[in-house]
């Protein structure tokens, strides 16, 4: 880990705290398998499974927090770390789903 990505971790929020950020404008970023997301995902969130999230980051708007999610919080929090390394004001929301679930949070899919 170089000295800048140790002082550029990305911060932790909870579903409450993401409800909130979302309301005012920020962007979820569910990276996350196609078949889980099919199933269900937060409401206007975009998509890009992790393993492509670097190759696809131009995708996704740099004037904006995102916050990014997964099931549990583990893979959304690499995801997360990626996309501050790559220059974007990012937080994962720590629990993911699971949490989102708990908060109230709406969610869509088949």
């Amino acid at each position: 880990m170089t000295m800048r990505s140790f002082f550029r971790r990305p911060r932790a929020v909870s579903a409450a705290e993401s409800i909130e950020l979302i309301a005012a404008g920020a962007v979820v970023v569910d990276v996350r398998r196609e078949q889980d997301w099919r199933r269900r995902h937060i409401p206007g969130s975009i998509h890009i499974p992790l393993a492509q999230l670097e190759e696809r980051a131009d995708e996704l708007p740099d004037d904006r927090l995102l916050i990014t999610i997964c099931t549990g919080g583990l893979l959304s929090s690499g995801a997360a770390s990626l996309l501050t390394e790559l220059g974007f004001d990012a937080a994962n929301m720590a629990r993911g789903l699971i949490d989102w679930r708990a908060a109230g949070g709406d969610l869509v899919g088949g």
